[in-house]
């Protein structure tokens, strides 16, 4: 229990199936390759990484889809594919609901041996993904709190909700991700 404003607000953990989905982005190549692209050329620019709970050779800027265009096609494909996942699975008709999706947060990931990250979540984004842009066969899973693994493969991208607890263990190979949050925002429409 914690207080606040002279109130006790208190905790009940529900056991609910979190969805996680899973797509191969192979036929998007080019998109990927820019991605990585912008990864190289961030990291040129400034090699310190940045401090979080991600403990690898080197993270870029969270707002690194605003700092280099090569992440604005897989930014729109990302999109696109959680437009695609709130209606065909989480039965969410957003544009009924004048309601849309963007990226609020964009960064990439470099990974190599012993790297590893701390268990989080994405909260408050409503979605959030990782996009595997080089997975050696000995990289290290994405874990989830039920115990759930799925190993990265080349150009696979695999979406969840925020709110889902997750962590990568040491990693043995490299592996070289880009990460997003998706968040929902109100789409108005045009006033006559």
């Amino acid at each position: 229990m914690a207080g606040f404003d002279g109130l006790l607000v208190s905790q009940v953990l529900v056991q609910v199936p979190m969805p996680v989905f899973c797509c191969d982005l192979t036929p998007y190549s080019p998109a990927l390759q820019m991605a990585r692209q912008a990864i190289d050329d961030l990291r040129a620019l400034d090699p310190v990484p940045l401090q979080s709970n991600v403990k690898s050779v080197y993270v870029s800027p969270w707002d690194s889809h605003l700092r280099h265009p090569g992440f604005r096609p897989l930014s729109e494909l990302t999109l696109a594919i959680g437009r695609y996942v709130s209606h065909a699975f989480l039965s969410s008709n957003l544009p009924a609901l004048n309601l849309d999706l963007f990226v609020k947060d964009c960064w990439g990931m470099v990974y190599e041996s012993a790297d590893h990250t701390l268990r989080h979540n994405h909260y408050p984004a409503e979605l959030s993904c990782a996009i595997y842009l080089e997975a050696a066969p000995d990289s290290a899973p994405i874990v989830f709190d039920n115990g759930q693994r799925i190993q990265p493969l080349n150009n696979l991208m695999v979406m969840f909700p925020g709110i889902l607890n997750h962590e990568v263990p040491a990693t043995a190979g490299r592996r070289v991700v880009v990460s997003m949050n998706l968040f929902k925002c109100a789409k108005l429409p045009p006033q006559a």
